[in-house]
Order: C-alpha cells, then sequence, then structure tokens
C-alpha cells in the first residue's frame, strides 16, 4: 500500500470520526439497531443488508478524502440519509409498498440535491469569471443537469426490469413520467435557490449551503459568484 493510499484512509477516519449532521448520526443509528436486531434474531439477510447499505454511506466520506473536496457536514447529512431512505427503508422496510407517497419524497429530494450539485459544477467551470453568464442561465444549467440525472435513473429502472426481472418502475409508463414530472419540480426548487444565491448572496436555506460548499473550498472556487456586472450609469447631458 502507498502512502497516499495510507493518507486517504486516514484521513478518511478522522473525517468520520469528526462531528457529523444529526442526520448522520441518526440515519447509523437506525442500521445498527436494524444490525443488532438482525443478530439477535438470526435474521443474517438483514444483517448482510444492513452492513452493506453503511458501506454505501462511508463512501461519500471516503471521495471527499479522495478528491479533497470538503463536504459541509448538512450536505453529507442528506446523502447518507438519502442512501438509507432509498435502499434499506424502501426496499428492506418496503415504505415504497406502505407509504405511497415515499418514492415522491426521494425523487423531489434527489432532484433538489441534482440541482444544487449541478449549479457547483457550473461555478466550478466559472472560477475565476472566465466566462460571464446571467444567472438565469446558470440556473436553467442546474435544471437541466437534475434533469438529466432523473432520466438516467428511470433508464436504469427500464433495464433493471428487463434484464433481471425486477419491479423497479412498477407501473411502467404511469410510474416514469410521475417521476420525471416530481424530478422537474424538485430541479426547479433546487434551480431557484441557486439563482437566489447568485443574485441575494444566500437567499435561502439551499442557498446557504451553496454558500457553505463554495466558502469551505475556495481552492475549487476561486470566484464563487458569477454576478453580472452592474450597467455603467448613463451621463447627464449638460
Amino acid at each position: 500500500m502507498d502512502e497516499k493510499t495510507k493518507d486517504n484512509i486516514k484521513e478518511t477516519t478522522e473525517l468520520i470520526k469528526s462531528k457529523q449532521s444529526w442526520i448522520t448520526y441518526v440515519s447509523w443509528a437506525i442500521l445498527a439497531f436494524a444490525l443488532i436486531s438482525g443478530i439477535w434474531t438470526q435474521s443474517w439477510n438483514l444483517v448482510f443488508l444492513s452492513t452493506v447499505v453503511f458501506g454505501l454511506t462511508l463512501l461519500p466520506f471516503i471521495f471527499s478524502s479522495w478528491a479533497e473536496i470538503n463536504i459541509p457536514a448538512g450536505f453529507m447529512g442528506a446523502i447518507v440519509a438519502f442512501f438509507v431512505a432509498t435502499v434499506f427503508l424502501g426496499e428492506v422496510g418496503d415504505f415504497y409498498e406502505k407509504y405511497w407517497w415515499w418514492d415522491t419524497v426521494l425523487h423531489t429530494g434527489s432532484a433538489i440535491g441534482f440541482a444544487l450539485i449541478g449549479m457547483l459544477i457550473v461555478l466550478f467551470l466559472l472560477r475565476g469569471k472566465r466566462i460571464a453568464a446571467p444567472p438565469i442561465f446558470l440556473a436553467l444549467m442546474a435544471f437541466s443537469f437534475a434533469m438529466a440525472m432523473g432520466g438516467l435513473w428511470e433508464i436504469f429502472e427500464y433495464a433493471m426490469d428487463q434484464w433481471f426481472g425486477l419491479n423497479m418502475q412498477k407501473d411502467g409508463l404511469d410510474d416514469t413520467m410521475q417521476d420525471l414530472i416530481v424530478d422537474a419540480g424538485g430541479a426547479f426548487i433546487g434551480a431557484l435557490a441557486g439563482w437566489l444565491y447568485l443574485r441575494t448572496s444566500g437567499g435561502s436555506f439551499l442557498g446557504a449551503t451553496l454558500d457553505s460548499f463554495v466558502s469551505k473550498n475556495p481552492h475549487l472556487f476561486k470566484d464563487g459568484k458569477n454576478k453580472p456586472k452592474p450597467k455603467p450609469k448613463k451621463k447627464a447631458k449638460s
């Protein structure tokens, strides 16, 4: 094992041990309870799935150390909670069948998250104001990115159903269209938050999340905001 790999493992361990969002701790507590319950009842399938999902929740920490990106605790908590809500509660806990709104909430939340990620990618590409673009255009790009991710997920669901005989699409075309409509709503909320962030230096809770991400990673965002330059005032005629 080379020194870089050892350093990454050490940084990941220290990051996990550092103070995290309460959302992260609650998510891990759910998995720990399921793990202990599985061992107690000798439900080894539950033990296996709890362990696997816990491993998935560590991926953003590993990525953060490897890519040298400082992910805010709240953002990290949202990612961890999404893994638990989709893979563990959704599939293992059968929440998709028990609660009709579960899929809608997750699609909306993921679309908002992808729109914020799309905005961060755009801001990264615009660092140092290499090109100028109005905030509405950047928000549109963030919206498009979120919708693209939603479309790719629907393709993934279709492929899984066709190749492995699963039932991820459930009602087929109706389920796909409902998911895309919900994705559009979430993408709009995330893109709007990005637009407000660029226009008002925050503007909302989601805008504060963007601001936190940018401020914690100055090496990625030399000049995080690409606000349009004010128009010069016309000189009064004498």
